[in-house]
């Protein structure tokens, strides 16, 4: 048999239901696969270090040449003299875990882990960015540039771009202490800017809004809305709150750790007027449900109050406002009123400092009239010398 060559290779003739081979005269183990469709492929034939015959595809003709061919065999046999099996690595990076294996162990193991809520919006981070552009490759070689990619595809989305790199760098760090890759490479990509959105009701709105509320005194959807105006609470707490959290002669709520966001337990002292609103979601808790604010149709709590939000919106006046914005409300009246703000982020359940933070210039407000005293003062004084 001759060398491989180009030509060679070519003239080589299919057969019908059989594979042609043609073996290389120079370079021992290594031919060319001629099958019946007339495919040419290049392999490579060799013992590895237990003596065991292997077979190694090496590339299509056509898509490498001859040469490139022979100077990979050349490659491989290299290894194989010293101990390597080609074969054997090839096939274990095809086993490799994928990006998409990654994803389904770390909602099995961790999910478990988080709140429910949380679970829900990793599925749809992993399902409408990350999964879409990076399921399919191997967690191993995962590259630094594909996961860059990826992010800057959602730069016009920049809240939901970082939340997945955020998702995807927790994973990657998983991924690390399984041993399935080395780094993390999300580590060091600069994430996108964010502007906090800085909504509330102002007095004008917040009075509209609370007149719409009492329309409906014993709407279930409207009471839980009054409760979040009055404690500053997010909508999971106050929706899956239970009875035997509260304390109604001490006025005191106490809400559980795997209720709040720190995941720590929290003590709220309650106003008047909240009080006032638990004693009527008492009187209308006809069927004595364990939950503040039950379903109608099962006992479980109340799922969501978004229907009977917009209706309120639309009754009130006012736009371009989230349920979430009834708790920024009502932590900007309180500092804007000179409570200071180590308290407001207290109440708000703030581990944080910095949390708070972004409430700091409304507590310029009540020194604004001290302010102006001295301007009037002087403004006085010039007149009179006129």
């Amino acid at each position: 048999m001759p060398k491989l060559t180009k030509t060679f290779v070519e003239a080589l003739i299919p057969q019908p239901h059989k594979n042609v081979q043609g073996w290389d005269s120079e370079l021992k183990g290594f031919f060319v696969l001629v099958l019946p469709s007339g495919r040419r492929v290049y392999c490579l034939q060799y013992r590895n270090m237990h003596r065991i015959r292997k077979h190694l595809k090496i590339g299509v003709h056509g898509q490498i040449t001859t040469e490139e061919a022979r100077v990979l065999a050349k490659k491989y046999l290299g290894e194989i003299a010293h101990g390597e099996d080609p074969a054997a690595r090839r096939k274990e990076n095809r086993e490799l875990p994928l990006v998409k294996d990654l994803a389904e162990d770390y909602l099995e193991r961790h999910g478990t882990r988080k709140r429910a809520k949380s679970v829900v919006e990793d599925k749809k981070l992993l399902r409408r960015i990350i999964l879409p552009a990076l399921g399919k490759e191997q967690v191993r070689n995962l590259s630094r540039r594909k996961i860059e990619d990826m992010h800057q595809k959602f730069r016009n989305t920049p809240y939901q771009a970082n939340r997945a790199l955020g998702l995807l760098s927790g994973m990657l760090s998983l991924a690390m202490k399984w041993e399935w890759r080395e780094n993390n490479p999300v580590r060091g990509i600069q994430r996108y800017p964010e502007e906090k959105r800085d909504r509330w009701l102002d007095k004008q709105e917040l009075n509209r809004f609370w007149e719409v509320l009492e329309r409906y005194p014993q709407t279930p959807a409207a009471l839980a809305l009054k409760m979040l105006l009055l404690t500053g609470a997010r909508k999971g707490e106050a929706l899956q709150a239970t009875w035997d959290q509260f304390d109604l002669e001490k006025g005191v709520w106490t809400k559980p750790s795997h209720l709040t966001k720190q995941k720590k337990r929290e003590h709220l002292p309650l106003s008047h007027q909240t009080l006032a609103v638990l004693e009527l979601l008492k009187k209308t808790n006809k069927k004595k449900s364990t939950y503040l604010f039950p379903s109608p149709v099962d006992n479980k709590p109340l799922r969501d109050v978004r229907r009977f939000w917009n209706r309120a919106k639309k009754e009130a006046k006012i736009e371009n406002v989230r349920i979430h914005d009834l708790r920024h409300t009502h932590a900007s009246h309180l500092v804007s009123s000179g409570l200071n703000l180590s308290i407001v982020g207290k109440l708000l359940g703030h581990t944080q400092p910095a949390t708070t933070q972004r409430y700091a210039h409304l507590a310029d407000e009540p020194l604004r009239p001290a302010a102006q005293f001295f301007g009037d003062q002087l403004g006085q004084s010039v007149e009179k010398r006129a």
